[in-house]
């Protein structure tokens, strides 16, 4: 396992009218931020909200390249970016302390803050199809490259985490400086990822090690 510090390339906000920042998305061309009662769209260039859907968002984002799917009080909504519409509630039990969530391989993928786990789900039957366990509280979910990237928080203190789906093993570890904080997560594909700042009200771009870098996953 390798152990990097890392820094904040960029911050913007804070969006204090807008409240805490929760789940984060990226649809390719926007960044997309759960705030409470509305997701926010934010134009990464410029840093300017561009839109927002007036949707309950307490917790993860996630975007499958068609819909939105948000976590807000231990339930997934499935949304149609271009009306807001909510067209379905997913057939998941209540996902108590549910925190981020990210679309990967046709499944959901929900930290599960408490209790230290991310829990595959069938996004059609709310099927719980594997879970990957941590030692850390786990808020932000991602995918970058095929991998399994979270966000932790403890003590004050928060790192991103590439693990092993299959053993739970951390692979790498990318920690924060003390005091800032990680709710959402989500890969930029350049090489980095969006950060959620939770209370904070900002979002913040950090930069991670090349592939060239990183240290070959073992057979």
């Amino acid at each position: 396992m390798s152990r990097t510090d890392v820094e904040i390339e960029r911050e913007y906000g804070p969006f204090a009218e807008r409240g805490a920042v929760h789940g984060v998305t990226y649809d390719g061309q926007q960044v997309w931020f759960a705030s409470g009662d509305k997701l926010q769209a934010l134009d990464p260039q410029s840093g300017e909200l561009t839109r927002a859907l007036e949707v309950a968002c307490d917790a993860g984002t996630a975007f499958d390249g068609r819909y939105f799917y948000q976590l807000d009080k231990g339930r997934i909504r499935k949304i149609d970016p271009e009306s807001g519409q909510i067209v379905a509630t997913l057939p998941t039990p209540d996902l108590v302390g549910a925190s981020g969530m990210a679309w990967a391989e046709g499944s959901l993928w929900v930290g599960q803050f408490a209790d230290r786990k991310i829990l595959e789900l069938d996004p059609e039957t709310g099927e719980v199809k594997s879970e990957v366990v941590s030692d850390r509280f786990v808020t932000g979910v991602s995918f970058s490259e095929g991998e399994l990237w979270h966000a932790t928080q403890e003590n004050d203190r928060s790192e991103i985490r590439r693990v092993d789906r299959q053993t739970s093993e951390v692979l790498e570890q990318l920690e924060l400086p003390v005091g800032i904080l990680v709710s959402g997560l989500e890969a930029d594909g350049k090489g980095g990822f969006f950060c959620g700042g939770g209370k904070s009200g900002k979002l913040r771009v950090v930069k991670r090690p090349t592939s060239a870098s990183r240290p070959k996953r073992s057979a």
